[in-house]
């Protein structure tokens, strides 16, 4: 069937719903958004687009904007939480084909995504709980007001509890990983650099960078717990706990959290990428077929790469089944690579007071001082990857 002949639903207006439903628009498709939410907001928070989401952002058309509302990134720099000195850069200036890292306010890149998508002429519909999907030749959705719709494909890009993953792949099993994080936007106050600051402490690490046109600074504040803390980022927390629990880290990072009165909570659990993203005109997308832990800022550029990917494997192949196969096949590998890295970066950035932080340490600043271009070079797997590149069966 034509990709113009066939109703598509996405279920989830996010980064990675908006995307794909703009890829196909820009085809032909005819494409409906159901998103459970009375608006297409976002919790106040911020988000980095590194060159291969960016490259995405780029192939979708959003580029003068993306610029307009973003910050270009200069570098992320790690320091010593106690003294604040730093301890590694990664220059972000270097980029291979131009392509640039930026900081936004996730609203921002929701806004763009759904202008565009709306263009394009999608059909985005709020208030629309979808409560169970099912997969078939005429795949359904039961909605809220147990009103039942059919389309020719589903795309389930909702999330942690996506509707459609359990169905896909049997009930996922989350397990605490012993750290919750906190989250907080408050104004620049204090001149923050154009870059990130990642401040590494024993069992805790906070990160900082600007937003918008520098006026805000987006935290994330991570600590290493014994109890169990319920998955989900929107519980509200007390802000002095926040401070107490950096407490001793270096007087920026209190400069910063003095300015905290609104904050959120939420535990971090790992899920296991899914083995199954597709089935009978059904497909995963982003955070429900590969929930990741946020240490390697890569949640919503894996979701862009999987938009672009899956919109152009079904304009290649005529055939669903065959489309949708091809775009498990193409995604997965990578995103396997990308959860283990973020997951295991948690460990590097909370090592505690004694000879192996002081190695680790080490070898960081010498790398730094001896090899400046290396540390690019270890990440161009990651930021040097472009989606939007027209794909053949012959290159695999």
């Amino acid at each position: 069937m034509d990709l113009t002949q066939r109703r598509i639903v996405i279920v989830g207006g996010g980064v990675g719903g908006l995307a794909v439903a703009s890829a196909l628009s820009m085809h032909g498709a005819a494409v409906t958004v159901l998103e459970q939410a009375d608006a297409l907001t976002d919790i106040g928070a911020g988000i980095q687009i590194s060159p291969n989401g960016f490259r995405v952002l780029q192939a979708l058309g959003v580029e003068k904007d993306l610029r307009q509302c973003g910050i270009e990134g200069r570098a992320i720099c790690l320091r010593d939480y106690r003294r604040g000195a730093q301890v590694f850069r990664l220059n972000l200036t270097a980029m291979a084909d131009g392509a640039s890292y930026v900081f936004l306010h996730r609203a921002d890149l929701i806004g763009l995504l759904s202008d565009r998508a709306r263009a394009n002429g999608v059909d985005i519909r709020l208030q629309q709980e979808v409560r169970s999907v099912t997969q078939g030749e005429r795949p359904r959705l039961e909605l809220g007001t147990t009103k039942i719709q059919e389309a020719d494909l589903i795309i389930a890009a909702d999330g942690l509890r996506s509707v459609a993953r359990a169905q896909l792949n049997g009930a996922d099993a989350a397990f605490f990983t012993g750290q919750t994080a906190w989250r907080a936007v408050v104004p620049n106050t204090h001149a923050h650099p154009m870059h990130v600051r990642l401040f590494m402490g024993p069992g805790r690490h906070i990160v900082t960078y600007p937003l918008r046109d520098g006026s805000l600074v987006n935290i994330v504040a991570v600590q290493e717990r014994a109890e169990w803390v319920e998955e989900g980022w929107s519980h509200a927390d007390n802000p002095d706990t926040l401070r107490a629990a950096f407490a001793d880290f270096c007087p920026e990072v209190h400069q910063v959290l003095s300015a905290v009165d609104d904050v959120r909570l939420w535990g971090l659990h790992r899920h296991r990428v899914a083995s199954t993203w597709v089935g009978q005109g059904l497909a995963l997308l982003g955070d429900a077929a590969h929930p990741m832990l946020p240490f390697l800022a890569q949640g919503a550029n894996m979701a862009l790469e999987d938009a672009w990917v899956l919109a152009d494997c079904l304009i290649r192949k005529s055939d669903q089944a065959s489309a949708l196969a091809l775009y498990q096949s193409r995604r997965i590998a990578r995103v396997r690579r990308v959860v283990r890295v973020a997951s295991s970066n948690a460990r590097k950035y909370h090592l505690r007071p004694g000879p192996h932080r002081w190695l680790a340490h080490m070898g960081l600043k010498g790398v730094g001082a001896l090899a400046p271009d290396l540390p690019m070079r270890s990440f161009r797997w990651l930021y040097d990857h472009d989606a939007t590149v027209p794909w053949s069966d012959e290159s695999g």
